[in-house]
C-alpha cells in the first residue's frame, strides 16, 4: 500500500481518529525525528477499543485492573499501527502529539516538539506481525517525502530508564526505510 500525508499533516489512507491530547508544535521547529512505540491495553491484549479510547480521553479505567493506573492520563500518538496492518491517526503531523513524555534527543529535550510517534499495537517482549511492518514502511515512506526526517528511533532511545517500548520484539531490519536508527541522547 501506499500513503499520501496531505499538506494539513493527515494521511490520506489512514482512519482519522482526532485526540484532544495535542497542541501546536513551536514554530520554526522542524519535524525531524521518527520515534516508534508500542502499546496494548490491557497488556497483551489486541484488538479491543482501549487503546483508542485511552488516546481519544474515553477510556473507561474501571473495566480492568489493570487500567486504574491510567485514570486521568492524557496521552495521545500521530499513528497506531494495529496487528492487522490497519492504520488509525490520531493527530496530525502538523501538530505535537503527546506520545514521547521527558525525552531527550542529540542533546534537545521535549522531542514531542520536533517528532512523530508512531504506537504498534503490541509489548515490547513480543514479536511484531508482518502487517505491521509493511504498513510502518509504507507510512515512513510518506513522511519522509513530507517531512525533513533524520533519523528514527525508539521510546526507549529517548526515554532510557523510563521506557523500554517497543522492545527486543521490535525488528529494525523490517522497518527502517533510509533513516538512520541514532540513539544519541
Amino acid at each position: 500500500m501506499s500513503f499520501f500525508v496531505r499538506p494539513d499533516g493527515w494521511v490520506r489512507e489512514a482512519r482519522k481518529t482526532p485526540s484532544p491530547h495535542c497542541d501546536a508544535r513551536p514554530s520554526s521547529v522542524a519535524i525531524d525525528l521518527l520515534v516508534v512505540h508500542c502499546i496494548s491495553l490491557p497488556r497483551g491484549h489486541y484488538g479491543g477499543s482501549e487503546i483508542i479510547d485511552l488516546f481519544s480521553n474515553r477510556l473507561d479505567v474501571t473495566q480492568h485492573p489493570s487500567l486504574a493506573d491510567l485514570k486521568g492520563v492524557q496521552v495521545s500518538s500521530h499513528f497506531l499501527i494495529r496487528r492487522n496492518g490497519e492504520l488509525i491517526q490520531f493527530v496530525s503531523c502538523l501538530d505535537r502529539a503527546w506520545h514521547a513524555g521527558v525525552s531527550r534527543w542529540r542533546g534537545r529535550e521535549r522531542c514531542n516538539d520536533f517528532s512523530i510517534g508512531v504506537e504498534l499495537e503490541g509489548v515490547d517482549d513480543a514479536e511484531f506481525t508482518a502487517e505491521q511492518y509493511a504498513v510502518f514502511k509504507d507510512l515512513q515512506n510518506a513522511l519522509q517525502a513530507r517531512y525533513p526526517l533524520r533519523a528514527i528511533a525508539a521510546h526507549s532511545d529517548i526515554a532510557p530508564g523510563r521506557k523500554t517500548d517497543p522492545g527486543s520484539g521490535f525488528d529494525w531490519s523490517h522497518a527502517n526505510q533510509g533513516l538512520p536508527r541514532d540513539t544519541s541522547l
